[in-house]
């Protein structure tokens, strides 16, 4: 079988050990917010941008990308990626309390997705060529800025939840590319003063009361923290083997708001159970394994912290909506990948394996 499975990959240029988990988190997705009664907005949309996001997966494979390790591709990505999303904040029309999304007709498209790609291009390229001497503050400091400058416009929008992960991506990428406890030490201390700067002159008043409402959950379960309350609820209602598929009470009869995106964990838990959770994160943890084994296996440093940047991005997601749908995290609106209803995140995630696959492809040669 696994043979069977390499030749196949090999002929089609894919990772199928990249696909196989890919491609059914991404079913669980779509049969979770199903309704499997009359016509279903969601589940349609989400089925055909599935289909473009495995096309964009299947030609992502294709490409050699070997072209990206130069800096000058690097800075023009960088540069557009800013552009796009200083545009957005200046033009865009604000949806449900954000400018995150340019609309296309009865299509949107969220750049903050392919903006996480970037930002982990940008310090792939940074760290490995700095991996030997990157204990000194000056580089933290630097990557930090390349960093921050994508998530300043994202943060305005509001988007509270993307610019929380393009702090998770920055700071992941910083330990792993070896930085010292000291250092790391300031860069608790900086993140601390920097959280206290936030509370008491960013952040905006629905976003301190969804912090609130985490610390004390049930002090208002019928204003800002009916969300967390309900989703807690859908999951513990799920016990051991779930309700059953289409059956979640709380996603299906609407206790639980928008359930195809920021609470589809939630849901999937409720129908699912218990057993069907660990099944899940099961696939999850085995995407996250072949991405790392792969990064190990890079032939330069460059795909190798791309890898490992890939494998922070999709953890730092599914910590945060998990965490969130079970109450110990505060309400972010972050998406569960390859599950969430969404274009951008989706297909972006497809293309982020796309690109992983093609790396492996073609790491030839001594490492670099």
């Amino acid at each position: 079988m696994t043979e069977s499975m390499t030749r196949l990959g090999d002929r089609l240029h894919v990772d199928w050990y990249l696909f196989a988990p890919a491609i059914l988190l991404s079913l669980a997705g779509l049969v979770t917010m199903n309704f499997f009664t009359g016509e279903n907005y969601f589940f349609f949309r989400q089925s055909i941008w599935l289909l473009i996001s495995v096309i964009v997966f299947f030609m992502a494979a294709i490409v050699d990308w070997r072209f990206l390790r130069r800096t000058k591709v690097l800075v023009f990505i960088f540069a557009v990626t800013f552009l796009a999303l200083l545009i957005l904040l200046l033009t865009g029309e604000m949806t449900r309390g954000a400018q995150s999304w340019f609309q296309f007709g009865t299509f949107a498209f969220q750049p903050s997705d392919p903006a996480k790609l970037v930002i982990i291009l940008m310090l792939s390229k940074y760290f490995s060529r700095r991996h030997i001497e990157i204990k000194h503050i000056r580089h933290i400091l630097v990557s930090g800025m390349y960093a921050f400058i994508i998530f300043i416009p994202v943060f305005l929008q509001p988007d509270f939840g993307g610019s929380m992960v393009i702090l998770g991506i920055w700071l992941g990428m910083v330990l792993v590319s070896g930085i010292s406890k000291k250092h790391l030490s300031f860069v608790i201390i900086l993140g601390i003063l920097t959280s206290v700067i936030l509370w008491t002159s960013v952040f905006a008043p629905y976003q301190k009361a969804r912090i609130v409402s985490f610390i004390h959950p049930l002090a208002d379960v019928r204003g800002v923290g009916y969300n967390a309350y309900q989703s807690t609820i859908a999951v513990g209602s799920g016990e051991v083997f779930g309700k059953g598929i289409g059956q979640g009470s709380q996603s299906k009869l609407r206790f639980l708001p928008e359930y195809e995106t920021d609470f589809i964990f939630a849901a999937f838990a409720e129908e699912w159970g218990f057993v069907g959770t660990m099944i899940l994160f099961a696939l999850y943890l085995f995407l996250l394994i072949r991405i790392t084994n792969n990064a190990e296996s890079a032939a330069t440093n460059f795909e190798t912290f791309f890898g490992l940047g890939i494998v922070i991005l999709f953890f730092v997601h599914i910590a945060i909506h998990a965490g969130m749908n079970m109450g110990v995290l505060p309400v972010t609106g972050i998406t569960f990948p390859f599950m969430s209803y969404g274009g951008s995140h989706l297909v972006t995630e497809w293309f982020a394996l796309g690109v992983l696959s093609s790396m492996k492809r073609h790491s030839q040669g001594p490492r670099l």
